[in-house]
């Protein structure tokens, strides 16, 4: 069958599972991935018979889509920063608003000269390598509990040509911060949502990415933040700034936890005017 056919035969099979521009867009991943060629450059392409070993790669797709598995862990990559990070079950999937703090990490370190950068909870190391080839000169070590997480970013590293520190550890246990040393910029997306958010959730997301990298418990849902404004206490150098990820509904929650231990705090807001991020200097 030529691929113009199959192309709307898998995007009829994703319509019945997903809004029409969500379909289009998984489609067009998923034969991207198959063929290499991005949907325009298929229109062109639409006579092409595809092999018999892409047919089967197509099925295959095809039926773990309709068990509303993401489409990057189908893939096994997800696009950030004009890079294609690998990913796996064991990792979270990158998001565009996270692009956006790398962004800022990126415009703080040039503003401000910073050396050297820790990022906390690093998944797929998708934050720390982007923020390294921008910036060659600087030091950047990331953190995770799980060591088949930092497996992944140590790959996605070496594909990249990015030398990033990795080291495996549970950072809310404080016992464990003597291991590290001073850092210019501290970042973090760290887990924040609260577990009784789940049932409002997309199915996808809760019975396909790693439930450690999302939920936080619901009488202690800043639990992570609290922790990195401790850490910053002694792990922030003169200058420095501590630069997270938060959840919208906690903003004005963790807006008064910075500042109620001496920091000069402030509320970012995403492309899509919520409120995504927050900046910190500790007043010394």
């Amino acid at each position: 069958m030529q691929v113009g056919k199959q192309y709307q035969q898998f995007l009829r099979r994703a319509r019945a599972l997903h809004s029409a521009g969500e379909a289009a867009a998984i489609s067009n991943i998923i034969f991207e991935w198959i063929t290499g060629f991005n949907r325009s450059a298929l229109l062109r392409q639409e006579d092409m018979l595809l092999s018999a070993p892409q047919c089967a790669q197509l099925e295959d797709a095809a039926q773990k889509m309709e068990t509303l598995t993401p489409v990057q862990y189908i893939t096994g990559r997800a696009w950030f920063c004009n890079n294609w990070f690998k990913v796996s079950p064991g990792v979270l999937i990158p998001r565009p608003e996270t692009e956006e703090l790398v962004h800022i990490a990126l415009d703080l370190i040039k503003a401000n000269d910073y050396k050297s950068v820790l990022d906390i909870g690093t998944g797929s190391g998708c934050i720390p390598i982007s923020i390294k080839e921008k910036q060659q000169r600087n030091d950047v070590t990331a953190i995770d509990i799980s060591e088949a997480a930092l497996a992944i970013a140590r790959k996605n590293a070496f594909d990249l040509q990015t030398p990033v520190r990795f080291l495996q550890m549970n950072f809310l246990e404080k016992q464990q911060w003597e291991n590290l040393g001073v850092f210019d910029l501290i970042i973090s997306n760290p887990p924040y949502i609260p577990e009784a958010d789940k049932k409002i959730l997309e199915k996808n997301v809760v019975e396909f990415e790693p439930a450690e990298a999302l939920f936080v418990p619901d009488e202690q849902p800043l639990i992570f933040y609290e922790r990195i404004a401790a850490f910053g206490k002694d792990h922030l150098s003169a200058g420095g700034k501590i630069l997270v990820e938060l959840h919208d509904p906690l903003a004005e929650s963790l807006l008064a936890l910075f500042t109620a231990e001496n920091y000069a705090a402030a509320i970012h807001l995403d492309m899509f005017e919520k409120r995504r991020m927050l900046s910190a200097t500790l007043y010394r």
